[in-house]
This record gives structure tokens, C-alpha cells and sequence, in this order.
């Protein structure tokens, strides 16, 4: 088989590239990081010798697991860190390393990218010292430092717990974690949430340890402004107590994550609303094959559903990429995998539930605060382009140049929908999709190009 690539070395291209080569194929495995393991599992430099169980805590069997792999898997494929993804098209990758660009075809390919943080920018949300959960998460893993001396974490989502706690055990000085959703939704959520009782216990571990240790976990509270001048000095949020402050110098949040489907886009894949997601998501069937002929999805790039289940998706994308092109495999394997994505499925449903959206983010949001930072653009700003009769989000962006900077819509795109669905009084699902443009994420100037 030729020119089969796999973007993306987290759980799932991971275990795609292991099932791939038991089959006797060797596929390119592209990651933009230096080291494979995706965000959740992201390994530290070489020089650094923290334990496994100090940066991953329950999760170090798994990540170890995953490491030892791709390891193992080095010799039998052609793996290629360091290496950007930015633009797809007829049956080729633009790719970037070292500073220098490349074309490389292919006959298949798995997408993998995983997910970045959802942000909905609050006042001061701008400043240094405030940081995306998954940010700060990189620079305690990766960098092995903290993004601040007293830091806040908040928003909503399982990650807001497992970074705070993270954070602790590091010996960080945790001021509070403020937790959008209200201990009432949580409630309502446990029947989908026993589903997976071994992933309940430990969200239920991390929220009672940090209580435990005198870290204050505030429900229902609301992130209403970032304060300082050079830097965060502080922070001020309400709940139904009332309004507070808080002395931090840094500032952890975000609001659940959402897929990187950039790539999907760009290879012609077709999109549907997901309501479970609040997103557009590239349409793929159970076993990942998407609405274009050997292209496969795998993993939160194409829906977030987790590390576990990234795994096990990339294994069925990996079986389905085989089946299409007659190689023997087991079909029951196949069923397996399917039914276990099933079971995970509902335990997704159930933190839905518990981490419920903030309905009111963006009519509470005032016209000063900054949406597109790239391009400078306020909410302001995108409510009087939809005052003026424009209200698709592509028509949005070309008056307004929201999304239109280097992050091309990556960390405002979720917030401008908001914004613009509520300005309109239409359902976010109806003002339509940031289309991708290449490239995806920012290239240097003087770029060299292989011959």
C-alpha cells in the first residue's frame, strides 16, 4: 500500500500507526510536537527526569503504555515530529519543519488532530499571566514551571479539575477554582455518568482532594473580569451569593475544548451540526471513514469524546482504512471497538450534562470586550455587522475581519458564533461554519521550499 499517512501522534494516530504496521503497512506518522503522546499524555523534554506518576498522575499506566509504543513502532514506520500540517489539498500535505516547506502526496489518510481549548473571552482576558487550561497544562508538563505564583483556575469541563489538581500536587499555590456549572446540573448528570464508573471516581477524586487541601471549589460561578495593568493582579466573579474578588497573578480557563477539524475542512470532508459538541463536526460513520474516499477521522479532531476513546477510534479507523483495501482482518475486532466508542458515548452525553454551556455568555458580554484578538475585533464590533443585515458567520468575518488573523478562527471563531447567534436571534447552528483557509496556523516569513 502506498503513501498512507497518519496527522496527529496522540492517543489515536498512535494506535492507528500500531494497528497499521501489524498489518504490514508502514505509514508516515506526522506530529507537530518534538514527542509523540498528544496533549493529554504530552511527554516532558528528554533532559527532564519527573516521574510518570507526578505528571500523570492516574493516568501513568495509560500514558506509558502509549510512549512505550510509539517507541517500539519507531523502526517500522516513518515517523516525522516537529512537523506542521497547514494546508491539504488534491491528494497532498503542506507540511513545515525546520523551517522549511514540503509537499508530500498520499493515496490515504488518517486525521488525528485532537482539540484545542473553547474559549469565551471575558474583560482583561488579554492581559499576560492569563493562560487556556490546556496552556497551562502544557507548561506544567512540558516546561515543568507554573503560569503563575497564586493562580485561579476556571470555566467549566473535566479538564478544569484535572489541571487545578495537577497544578496542587506540583505545589502550586492554588487560589480557587471557580466551576461555571451549578452541583445541580452535576446531579442530574450522574445516571450518564456512571456509565464509566472508574472515569467518574477519579473526576469525583480530584474535586474532593483539592477540597480536602483547602483549595476552595466555588459552583455556578461566574469569571465577570480580569484586572491588572503589566500583568493579572486580580480577578472579580459572582454566583448567587453575590460578587467577589479574588488576589491571583494568573489566570487559568476555558470552556470545555472543542475539535481541531481545520484539515477535515481543507480535504473536502462534509460537515454536520453537532448539538452534543455545539460545533460543526466532519461527518465520519462508525467506523471513521469519512464522507471522502480514503480519508479517515479518529479521535477528538472529529468529535471529543476522550483520550480512551481516541485510542480505540484509531484502531477502527485504522481497521476500516484495511478493510477498504482488502487486506484480511478480524470483523469482530471491528465490533468490539465499535460497541466499547458506544458505552463511552453515553458517559459523553452524561458530562454534557454536568458541564453545562453558559447560555449567557454572550448577552451578558459587553461591546468593549475583545473576541478576535488577532484582528483586534470587540463584540461591538461583530453586533453591528449583524445590524446591518449580516448574520452568516463568513459574511460576518469579511466586514468585520473577525477570524481572519493568524489563528485563522481557531480560539474566537466558537465565541464570534455566539455572539453573532444571539445579536441575530438565531440558533447558533443556523449563522453557519468558519470555512478553513490554508494555512491553518502561522508560517515564518523567508520560508525555504524543497525541491
Amino acid at each position: 500500500m502506498k503513501s498512507v499517512v497518519i496527522i496527529g501522534a496522540g492517543p489515536a494516530g498512535i494506535r492507528a500507526a500500531q494497528t497499521l504496521v501489524a498489518h504490514g503497512v508502514r505509514p508516515i506518522l506526522l506530529d507537530e510536537a518534538a514527542r509523540g503522546g498528544g496533549q493529554i499524555y504530552r511527554r516532558q523534554p528528554v533532559n527532564f527526569k519527573r516521574s510518570a506518576v507526578k505528571l500523570y498522575g492516574f493516568e501513568a499506566r495509560k500514558a506509558n503504555a502509549l510512549h512505550q509504543t510509539i517507541d517500539e513502532l519507531r523502526e517500522q514506520l516513518d515517523y516525522r515530529p516537529d512537523t506542521l500540517v497547514w494546508n491539504a489539498e488534491d491528494g497532498a500535505l503542506d507540511t513545515l519543519h525546520e523551517g522549511r516547506a514540503a509537499r508530500l502526496e498520499f493515496s490515504r489518510v488518517i486525521v488525528a488532530t485532537g482539540a484545542t481549548d473553547r474559549v469565551l473571552p471575558v474583560p482583561g482576558w488579554t492581559l499576560p499571566g492569563v493562560y487556556s487550561l490546556g496552556a497551562a497544562q502544557i507548561a506544567l508538563k512540558f516546561q515543568g514551571c507554573a503560569i503563575g505564583e497564586r493562580v485561579v483556575f476556571a470555566g467549566s469541563g473535566p479538564l478544569l479539575y484535572l489541571v487545578a489538581y495537577q497544578y496542587a500536587k506540583a505545589g502550586a499555590k492554588v487560589v480557587a477554582v471557580l466551576d461555571s456549572s451549578p452541583f445541580s446540573a452535576q446531579a442530574r448528570a450522574l445516571p450518564g455518568l456512571l456509565s464509566q464508573p472508574a472515569t467518574l471516581a477519579k473526576g469525583i477524586y480530584y474535586r474532593s482532594w483539592l477540597t480536602a487541601h483547602g483549595i476552595p471549589v466555588h459552583q455556578g460561578a461566574t469569571l465577570k473580569h480580569i484586572n491588572g495593568e503589566q500583568r493579572v493582579q486580580s480577578l472579580n466573579w459572582s454566583n448567587s451569593s453575590g460578587k467577589h474578588t479574588l488576589d491571583c497573578d494568573a489566570v487559568a480557563f476555558a470552556h470545555g475544548l472543542r475539535s481541531e477539524t481545520q484539515l477535515a475542512d481543507l480535504l473536502g470532508c462534509a460537515f454536520a451540526w453537532n448539538p452534543l459538541n455545539r460545533a460543526w463536526l466532519p461527518q465520519r460513520d462508525s467506523a471513521g471513514r469519512s464522507s471522502v474516499a480514503e480519508v479517515y477521522l479518529a479521535g477528538d479532531g472529529a468529535g471529543i469524546t476522550g483520550a480512551d476513546a481516541a485510542e480505540i477510534a484509531g484502531e477502527r479507523a485504522a481497521l476500516a482504512l484495511l478493510e477498504d483495501n482488502d487486506y484480511p482482518i478480524a470483523p469482530q475486532r471491528g465490533v468490539q471497538l465499535e460497541q466499547a466508542l458506544g458505552r463511552i458515548d453515553t458517559f459523553r452525553h452524561g458530562l454534557e450534562r454536568a458541564f453545562v454551556f453558559p447560555e449567557n455568555w454572550a448577552t451578558d458580554t459587553a461591546d468593549d470586550v475583545m473576541i478576535c484578538r488577532c484582528e483586534e475585533v470587540r463584540a461591538g464590533d461583530i453586533r453591528e455587522v449583524v445590524r446591518e443585515g449580516h448574520w452568516e458567520i463568513n459574511r460576518v468575518k469579511a466586514h468585520c475581519r473577525v477570524g481572519m488573523g493568524r489563528c485563522q478562527g481557531r480560539m474566537c471563531g466558537a465565541a464570534a458564533a455566539e455572539i453573532i447567534a444571539c445579536e441575530s436571534q438565531r440558533a447558533v447552528s443556523d449563522i453557519g461554519r468558519l470555512r478553513a483557509q490554508a494555512p491553518i496556523k502561522p508560517l515564518p516569513f523567508g520560508l525555504e521550499i524543497e525541491p
